[in-house]
């Protein structure tokens, strides 16, 4: 209000300026004259009369101004004398407003960019040190060779050849040492300067931490001869034990009949309610008001749909109550939203997205201010259920693994799948009855072993697929000698890929690939928890940025990007060799917070759960004469079929494509997902998607695919 009224003066000094100006000309004409004789200026007090008075007015109508303001007086006026003068200020003020704004967000971004740039040279420099070292022990080898040969004019050129790549290779090695001393020097002053917005963490087992120590030119020889050996110990090694009782903590509890009542309250709220649209917008305007107004809308239908579907429950809910006075309910509701979301990822596609956001705003401090309540509660998982019970014992028990046991039905005759149904189902008896006591009972202890079955079914049908790929590429495909027209190498700027890859390095990239995308799978409910901790967490600020595919939420995800990397570290090091950029994005413009960094990996399974399905289903397919013969004619066999469409997938699932420069996509961790996504997108054009729709594809968005 303070700038309308500034101005209304401002108009109102215009409109006097005329009355005015021969005395202040005359003024200015004394003042002048005064200050070249270096004395006081001699004004008569009679020529300050019409400036008094004229202030006198001016004061007295913006009094008059501010009394009748509540009536409307100032928008009466304003609007006779400006023809919305005031709106068009307001405006500009508010693009100036987010103008500044996306002006900071783009600085940022580019000082992101500048430290994966950074880190992704120091990598470049260390993988072109370890092939310089690799030519250096051949030449070396070459030479030893030749000794005793008595070829003097070729033992000499080989020594010219071997100081030359010695050279290269200790240039190259300095270039590394230099380039990770920097990226680590400049990523620590920024971490320093702005804790909160780091957008990348250097994993321990990372090129920065390898590039500064690695010197070792025979073991680096060694490591690369050993590639094909080392990939299949890592990918057998890199399952972790049993342990029920750290999965238990990140296992959320199964619903009961009551809370899945609940749950349709919360998803039909969700789905008529348009949050993110109405908070989610750049405005100058206050943001804290449209967040307040639309949490208690959503509260308020809540409590109506209570209403509506047992009138006594959702009358002894509203009865002369406030919304604080049902804090426990609404905290309940949401809660058992965040864990069906987790059990079943399937679901609750565009609700779930609406529910984080408008939890998030509601941790804001000046938000819980206006509400005088906490919508956010802590998770119930497997784990805390046992500990209030004091039964944390039973998840040592050597039948758990029975009890909780995927069974796994294919290959097996029917009476076998029986007999394992009946041995889970006695194991299950045996836990509840030996562990149950007065403050635990029967009913809870199966409720917990139904909630880490779920856990084991997720692994089946999201965890499992990966397995199967890793599976493929080992049965069909040579690491170290491709089989003619079924080569994995690729090249930058054929068939639409921007990496430069031969036949023995892709295949490393694509199992390394697919062995990071099988542990993320494997601890995703870890992720899970951890990021909906970084999301959910009180004190937390994000900026609302354009990252060029709309408004986003940018945030940083300290608890998820920790997570992320060591399971990273653990990958690289069990494999011992790592080829392409470690770097993770989480908190820039490509994956703005944990909710999408979440959303990107639970795509692995979409993409390769038909895939893997079509390639099973070839043979089945081949049962009939007429599909046989196309097959045979168009591919030469149902062995060259899968090879095929297994090949291209290699190649062109992970080839860098995705976007138009290395920051976007490119061989980064997430950039190798992008990839997966690219190659999906053009799955229509492929030569063998006829063999995709007889096998029943219709998409990968999960839902629609006959299994």
């Amino acid at each position: 209000m303070t700038w309308m009224i500034a101005l209304f003066q401002s108009r109102t000094r215009k409109s006097t300026a005329a009355k005015s100006g021969s005395d202040r000309g005359a003024n200015r004409g004394q003042l002048a004259t005064a200050r070249d004789a270096g004395k006081p200026p001699d004004i008569h007090p009679a020529a300050l009369h019409p400036h008094l008075d004229e202030a006198v007015r001016i004061d007295t109508r913006v009094s008059d101004l501010i009394a009748n303001m509540a009536a409307g007086e100032l928008s009466r006026l304003l609007d006779q004398d400006g023809d919305g003068g005031v709106d068009e200020a307001a405006e500009r003020v508010e693009q100036a407003e987010i103008a500044r704004a996306q002006a900071e967000s783009d600085a940022a971004e580019g000082n992101r960019r500048l430290q994966v740039a950074r880190q992704q040279f120091a990598e470049y420099a260390e993988s072109k040190a370890t092939e310089a070292a690799g030519l250096g022990a051949m030449i070396r080898d070459l030479l030893n060779a030749c000794e005793g040969v008595g070829a003097e004019a070729l033992t000499k050129k080989v020594c010219e050849i071997k100081e030359t790549m010695d050279a290269a290779e200790a240039e190259a090695r300095a270039m590394a040492t230099d380039a990770s001393k920097d990226a680590a020097k400049k990523a620590k002053l920024t971490n320093a300067s702005d804790v909160d917005a780091a957008p990348m963490e250097t994993s321990a087992n990372g090129a920065l931490a390898t590039a500064a120590d690695a010197d070792e030119d025979e073991d680096d020889v060694a490591m690369r001869d050993d590639t094909a050996g080392a990939l299949d110990a890592a990918a057998a090694d890199l399952d972790p034990s049993m342990n029920f009782v750290e999965r238990a903590k990140y296992i959320p509890l199964r619903l009961d009949m009551e809370e899945r009542k609940l749950l349709r309250l919360l998803e039909a709220a969700l789905h008529v309610s348009e949050y993110t649209d109405k908070v989610d917008v750049l405005t100058f305007r206050s943001k804290t008001q449209r967040i307040t107004k639309q949490l208690k809308e959503i509260c308020a239908i809540m409590c109506g749909l209570v209403v509506a579907t047992d009138y006594r429950a959702g009358q002894q809910l509203i009865k002369d109550k406030e919304f604080v006075d049902n804090a426990r309910f609404f905290q309940r509701i949401f809660e058992i939203g965040r864990r069906h979301k987790v059990m079943n990822p399937e679901k609750m596609r565009s609700e779930y997205g609406k529910m984080i956001y408008l939890l998030q705003d509601s941790q804001m401090a000046d938000v819980q201010e206006l509400l005088n309540f906490k919508l956010v509660e802590p998770m119930r998982t497997a784990y805390e259920l046992l500990a209030e019970k004091n039964g944390l014992a039973m998840l040592k028990d050597g039948l758990m693994h029975q009890a909780t046991a995927e069974i796994m039905h294919e290959g097996k005759p029917r009476i076998q799948v029986q007999r394992e149904i009946k041995a889970k189902e006695k194991a299950r008896e045996h836990l509840s009855r030996r562990y149950a006591h007065s403050d635990l009972s029967s009913e809870e202890i199966l409720s917990v072993l139904y909630s880490v079955s779920d856990n084991n079914a997720y692994l089946r049908f999201n965890r499992d697929p990966v397995d199967r790929m890793i599976g493929y590429l080992k049965q069909y495909f040579d690491p170290k000698n491709p089989e003619p027209g079924f080569s994995l190498g690729i090249t930058m700027g054929m068939g639409g890929a921007r990496l430069s890859h031969n036949h023995e390095r892709q295949y490393t990239y694509v199992m390394q690939s697919m062995m990071l995308w099988r542990e993320v799978s494997n601890d995703m409910f870890k992720l899970w928890y951890l990021a909906e901790n970084d999301l959910l967490r009180e004190g937390a600020h994000y900026q609302l940025t354009n990252t060029g595919q709309g408004l986003n939420r940018v945030q940083s995800a300290p608890q998820t990007n920790k997570a992320i990397h060591q399971v990273l570290g653990r990958c690289q090091s069990k494999l011992g060799h790592w080829v392409g950029s470690s770097v993770v994005h989480l908190g820039d413009h490509n994956v703005p917070n944990a909710l999408m960094f979440i959303d990107k990996y639970t795509q692995v399974p979409r993409i390769l759960n038909p895939t893997t399905l079509v390639v099973a289903r070839v043979e089945e397919l081949c049962e009939d004469d007429g599909l046989r013969q196309y097959v045979e004619s168009t591919f030469g066999g149902i062995d060259e079929c899968r090879k095929t469409i297994l090949a291209d997938f290699f190649r062109h699932a992970f080839d860098g494509s995705g976007a138009d420069n290395f920051f976007d996509a490119g061989s980064c961790i997430d950039g190798r997902l992008t990839s997966a996504w690219n190659w999906c997108s053009k799955i229509e054009k492929k030569s063998y998607y006829p063999v995709f729709s007889l096998a029943g594809f219709t998409g990968f968005d999960g839902g629609d695919f006959r299994s």
